[in-house]
């Protein structure tokens, strides 16, 4: 962690399971001291890890089975401030949070600024949907999205989408509203 700081790089990837301090752990301390991407990789891809190492802050989460070429893109795109999740853990960990049985609803921070609107652009980054797809649902432009999506990202002090994700589910946006 101290060659982070010191070196300061845009991409960091980062071993989940490795001794002494944890992958989880080591992204957390990371992202809170520097400006740095973290991409977790691993050999496992439990929903629990991908889950927390999000929520430390990392912008992805990639087998260690990835491509050469597969892990320069995601180091690229990770660079570039895009979520990187490797092929098919994303779509169980939507339908994870999906099927999951109702619980308590943790607090976030800045939620409670969200307009109505930028509340339901965030449930829909929750659900996984791009900014185009957000737009052809509300029937608004894509400028006016990335407007929304700038705004909540300030108001919630989130870096990424990844991060937009884990707090639509910490919010409990990906459940059914009452009535509906």
């Amino acid at each position: 962690m101290s060659a982070t700081l010191a070196t300061a790089p845009d991409v960091v990837l980062m071993d989940l399971h490795m001794p002494g301090t944890g992958g989880v752990e080591a992204t957390r301390r990371i992202t809170a001291s520097s400006r740095a991407r973290v991409v977790a990789l691993t050999t496992f891809d439990a929903d629990r890890d991908v889950v927390e190492v999000l929520r430390a802050g990392a912008v992805g989460f990639l087998l260690k089975d990835v491509t050469s070429d597969g892990l320069l893109d995601a180091v690229h795109r990770a660079a570039a401030g895009e979520p990187v999740v490797a092929p098919g853990v994303m779509s169980r960990m939507m339908a994870h949070f999906a099927e999951r049985p109702p619980g308590p609803v943790t607090r976030v921070p800045g939620l409670e600024e969200l307009s109505e609107r930028e509340l339901e652009v965030l449930a829909m980054i929750g659900g996984g949907l791009s900014n185009g797809e957000i737009a052809d649902r509300l029937v608004i432009s894509m400028a006016t999205v990335k407007t929304h999506v700038r705004h909540i990202f300030a108001k919630l002090d989130l870096r990424d989408r990844a991060q937009a994700v884990v707090a639509a589910h910490d919010a409990g946006l990906d459940r059914p509203r009452e009535g509906t």
